[in-house]
């Protein structure tokens, strides 16, 4: 069969070669024809979406992708038709390749953080590879846009290698780093449009542009400068693009190195909180006790300690915790710590922390150990050992105190009296709180002298229903949703959170409040300033609801409290405080509530605070054997 001459022509790879560069000239041509309103439209655009990207990052998923997708639509387009662009066919199939990218973005309304940071972060893997590629080996171009594109290329592939590795923080590098780059592209669409014009009105014809007469743009020697280039190629516009290069490859480099930092800072769980093979069946036997030294005053002798423990259901458990005593040997009455809220992740236990007493609110620990006192503090089940941790689940919290005392007793080193009173602060107060309605019938060989609880976690859900109208409340919410969700199964996060919020969630709640990395998570809340509501539905109805009402320290009238509330408390509002102090009062619960004027959540507890100085006085007299005065006194 004789071959038809025109596939004979066009199998020649110079025939080939030569349709390409036809089809790319008449491409080109095209796209120079392009109207200029049309390019100066799109350029605008780019501006104000880079400029919306930049300075409001997110109020929700649904319009960050929104933004997202309309922006990769805009910037493929421009990048098709501005002017002074030299069109290889790799450029126009990248330029291709972002619109339909943004296309996609656009067309999946449902698309999750995660999914969003997939489609963004391999557009920005590929884009920067791609361009990265064309700077090292496009011909006919000056060093230094070589080297401003090249660098350009690599922030583009860290930025992208970033939003899939650390899923969250698309809502805020990516996003920033994204909106930049398109501001940028859109004011030097605007300048070059603007060039465009004043050399057609001078009949100067501007790089790859047709003349003024219509010819087309000399394409005799596409990969060498055209005599116009260098007036294209302005000595500020030269400085701009390289000095906009170097803050790109600057600002990728510090969130690589910022990442990394943050997650090797953030504690490590290491082999002491193993549970052995063989664990004893009782709650609060001593597993294995080591030195403890970070943080101890001088003068005291702590131990971190592993040992039993059971759930709210009864099952068995394993918990730690630290045991801070008077170095003089001689017997001491005990400070039964309940500290406040580090985390919900395993490594957040304070016995692993850096500060492990501060971390969790225990800022008088001299003055603790000053007058006398041990201190046994729990790290919860959960933290440290094996989870999930119990965040703000009453007994569970309350039963790791009381058997860390029981496991105290156990030690050799330590002499501990029966006289016991229960701290706690937040989290913990309402755990010490829980501590004191459950210790006659759980553990009756700890009585309780009495209960100092500041600022507690008291009613669970007005609290929790406040968190959205707090700055970093979404942290908290994280956690109360992990929780809730890993020890009762009817609790889900399909039901309570929001689709697109559901990766941030999980990624906050795996993230320490003392640890490095737990910036991110604030930053992702700062970011969500005009959005912070997580939740899908009001997390007081439903199982969550009926959970929490249950998780509610109950009323109990056998051994005192006292309650110290900050009035200027953001997390814990004042008047749901009294409000649950005034139900305990008529539910006969012997109770000292006393309010402090112009102190905050942690100002509360610091050391020179008076409610303080009312907890050490008041919890004196209980262990002097000093009965408590009034009951339900409103200071």
């Amino acid at each position: 069969m004789t071959p038809d001459p025109a596939d004979a022509v066009t199998s020649h790879p110079a025939d080939r070669a030569g349709i390409i560069t036809r089809s790319r000239r008449i491409a080109t041509e095209w796209l120079a024809r392009v109207p200029w309103p049309v390019g100066a439209v799109l350029a605008v655009a780019a501006v104000m979406l880079g400029a919306v990207l930049i300075v409001r990052p997110t109020t929700s998923l649904g319009v960050l992708a929104l933004l997202f997708g309309a922006g990769l639509v805009v910037a493929g387009l421009l990048e098709l038709a501005l002017p002074g662009i030299r069109r290889t066919g790799l450029r126009m199939l990248v330029a291709i390749a972002l619109v339909l990218t943004g296309l996609v973005v656009l067309g999946l309304p449902g698309l999750t953080v995660r999914g969003l940071a997939l489609v963004v972060g391999i557009a920005l893997i590929v884009r920067g590879a791609i361009g990265t590629v064309l700077a090292l080996t496009e011909r006919g171009i000056t060093l230094d846009r070589r080297i401003a594109e090249t660098l350009l290329g690599l922030a583009a592939i860290v930025f992208g290698i970033l939003a899939l590795v650390w899923p969250d923080i698309t809502l805020l590098v990516v996003a920033v780093v994204f909106g930049a780059t398109l501001a940028l592209t859109g004011m030097g669409a605007l300048v070059a449009l603007w060039r465009k014009r004043r050399d057609a009105a001078s009949d100067v014809p501007a790089s790859g542009e047709p003349a003024s007469d219509g010819s087309a743009p000399d394409e005799s020697t596409p990969d060498e400068p055209r005599p116009d280039e260098p007036r294209a190629e302005t000595v500020a516009r030269r400085w701009m693009r390289t000095i906009g290069a170097l803050c790109a490859i600057a600002l990728a480099a510090g969130a690589l190195v910022a990442g990394v930092t943050l997650r090797e800072g953030s504690p490590v769980v290491d082999e002491f909180y193993a549970a052995p093979r063989t664990v004893p069946g009782e709650p609060g036997k001593l597993i294995r006790a080591e030195a403890f030294t970070r943080g101890i005053p001088d003068g005291a002798v702590a131990w971190r300690i592993l040992y039993t423990t059971t759930h709210g259901d009864g099952s068995p458990a394993v918990a730690s915790g630290i045991v801070v005593a008077p170095g003089d040997g001689d017997a001491h009455p005990v400070i039964a710590w309940h500290h406040g809220t580090t985390g919900f992740d395993e490594s957040c236990a304070p016995s692993l922390a850096t500060d492990p007493f501060g971390s969790g609110a225990m800022f008088v620990l001299d003055d603790v150990i000053a007058r006398g006192w041990t201190m046994v503090a729990t790290d919860y089940i959960g933290l440290g050992t094996e989870g999930p941790h119990p965040y703000l689940i009453g007994e569970d919290s309350a039963r790791a105190e009381l058997d860390a005392v029981r496991a105290a007793r156990d030690m050799d080193g330590t002499r501990l009296t029966e006289q016991t009173v229960a701290w706690g602060h937040s989290q913990g107060g309402g755990a010490a709180l829980w501590s004191s309605a459950i210790a006659e019938d759980y553990a009756p060989d700890v009585p309780l002298d009495g209960v100092v609880a500041l600022a507690p976690a008291s009613d669970l859900t007005a609290l929790v229903a406040h968190l959205p109208d707090v700055t970093g409340g979404s942290v908290f919410a994280s956690f109360v949703m992990s929780g809730y969700s890993g020890v009762y199964p009817e609790v889900t996060f399909r039901e309570y959170i929001r689709p697109g919020a559901e990766v941030t969630v999980r990624e906050m709640a795996r993230r320490c409040l003392a640890a490095p990395d737990m910036l991110v998570s604030v930053l992702s809340v700062l970011a969500l300033t005009d959005d912070p509501e997580i939740f899908r539905k009001d997390p007081a109805t439903g199982p969550l609801g009926e959970r929490l009402t249950q998780n509610i320290p109950p009323a109990q009238p056998e051994i005192p409290v006292l309650l110290g509330q900050g009035m200027a408390d953001e997390l814990i509002d004042f008047t749901m405080q009294s409000g649950y102090a005034g139900a305990l009062c008529g539910a006969g619960t012997y109770i000292d509530f006393r309010a402090y004027p112009d102190l905050g959540h942690l100002s509360l507890v610091e050391a020179d605070s008076p409610a303080m100085d009312d907890a050490f006085a008041w919890t004196a007299e209980r262990l002097e054997g000093v009965e408590a005065s009034a009951a339900c006194a409103a200071g």
